[in-house]
């Protein structure tokens, strides 16, 4: 670490510890408030026993509700892959935020950044373990150590890069989803039959005490594996976009006629784009076309889904330079400070309510129903956050994350 006196005679006399911090961005923050609702939505699906690890349609089988099938299939046309991706987006971004950080406090990126990293995979393997077994955090984690290897690459290049990841990743899903259609979906009575008896299982599973619910989150990893080898290169991509937006200052540069024009522009075509792809991975997922079509429909939809997500945050930040925008944004930047808290809780929550750590509701329960208790707690959150912001600067799990970066440099208080 730089001596004082190498700073600058201002330094010198002035304490890091009392130094003005960078004011943060509310925008930002007001997106990964937002980000973190669609994040909630489309796990609770999976916790609940609707969809995902519970075979798929438990929202929108032959014996739910209209309500319900309703409720899941706006979830999948409008949430499902669409959130994370915004999540890392401005994962990426924020990455961008800690080499500024690093900069100002004179200390080696580097080692700070891999404490960092490897302390959200700590806290991400104990939440796929006691908790969630989707944890995206692990995830983040390892692929985080791409961009801190790429941190000195021009943007331009690395926009270049997020594109031919992005094709990539798009050839290979096409060439899935085609030999998929080409083939006849139909499991036979043998493949129902074993379906049928790994969805008893797995209900059994959560419903029973917190020893089987643990070895069912474990016995997910596979899963989970096979999930991250298809979701990292969107991963990836959205990692290299939200850190060229970064360099580039993008969501900083509020009030000009170009970044609104701009952003006029990304909204429209990701609504073009992506609402078309949303459409038709519900329609395949949920209904009403048949099984056959599943995989496909889902695999456009995902790859559509960059389009909306991109819609989804242009439009936000449209609103946000209004009056009544700026206002929803100031609901939910507090929120979006204690992401971290906040993902942690949505998943004890999650685990309290549908597994055997408490009313073990999963499958019982209807997607509406889940989807309409989901939106009552994420409203508490938003509460609570503002509250606790309003008291402190950081959230629990952001103040211990933070002392495992900083590691022996003093916390800051509040």
């Amino acid at each position: 670490m730089k001596r004082p006196e190498a700073l600058g005679p201002t330094a010198a006399i002035e304490p890091a510890a009392v130094r003005p911090r960078p004011h943060r961005i509310v925008e930002v923050d007001a997106l990964r408030g937002f980000a973190l609702c669609g994040i909630f939505l489309a796990n609770v699906l999976v916790m609940s026993g609707l969809d995902g690890l519970s075979g798929g349609g438990g929202g929108a089988g032959p014996t739910a509700s209209g309500l319900d099938q309703v409720a899941h299939w706006l979830v999948m046309a409008l949430v499902q892959t669409k959130f994370y991706l915004l999540f890392s987006f401005l994962f990426g971004y924020s990455f961008t935020l800690q080499m500024d950080a690093a900069e100002r406090d004179g200390a080696p990126f580097a080692p700070r950044m891999l404490r960092r990293l490897l302390g959200l995979f700590v806290l991400g393997a104990l939440h796929a373990v006691l908790l969630y077994p989707g944890d995206i955090l692990t995830t983040y984690a390892l692929l985080g150590l791409i961009l801190l290897a790429a941190r000195a690459v021009d943007p331009a290049r690395m926009w270049r890069a997020a594109l031919r990841v992005y094709g990539v990743v798009a050839g290979l899903y096409l060439l899935l989803g085609a030999a998929v259609a080409l083939v006849d979906a139909g499991e036979g009575d043998e493949g129902l039959a074993a379906s049928a008896a790994s969805a008893a299982e797995l209900t059994a599973a959560y419903r029973g005490g917190p020893a089987d619910v643990v070895r069912a989150n474990m016995d997910a990893w596979s899963d989970i594996l096979v999930g991250l080898l298809m979701m990292g290169g969107m991963v990836v991509a959205a990692f290299l976009a939200g850190f060229v937006a970064g360099r580039r200052r993008l969501l900083a540069d509020t009030g000009t006629p170009e970044r609104t024009a701009r952003l006029r522009r990304i909204c429209l075509w990701g609504l073009a784009v992506g609402l078309p792809g949303g459409v038709l991975m519900a329609a395949g997922t949920v209904g009403p076309l048949g099984a056959r079509w599943e995989i496909p429909a889902f695999i456009l939809g995902m790859l559509t889904a960059p389009a909306l997500s991109a819609a989804y945050a242009s439009g936000l930040l449209l609103w946000f330079s209004t009056p009544r925008g700026a206002r929803l944004a100031a609901r939910l930047a507090p929120a979006g400070r204690m992401a971290l808290t906040n993902y942690l809780a949505q998943s004890l929550v999650m685990a309290l309510a549908f597994t055997g750590y408490g009313a073990a509701l999963y499958g019982r329960v209807g997607a509406a129903a889940v989807l309409g208790g989901t939106l009552l707690f994420y409203g508490f959150q938003l509460a609570a956050s503002a509250w606790l912001m309003s008291r402190h600067r950081l959230g629990p799990a952001e103040r211990l994350l933070r002392a495992v970066t900083l590691w022996g440099r003093p916390a800051p208080r509040g």
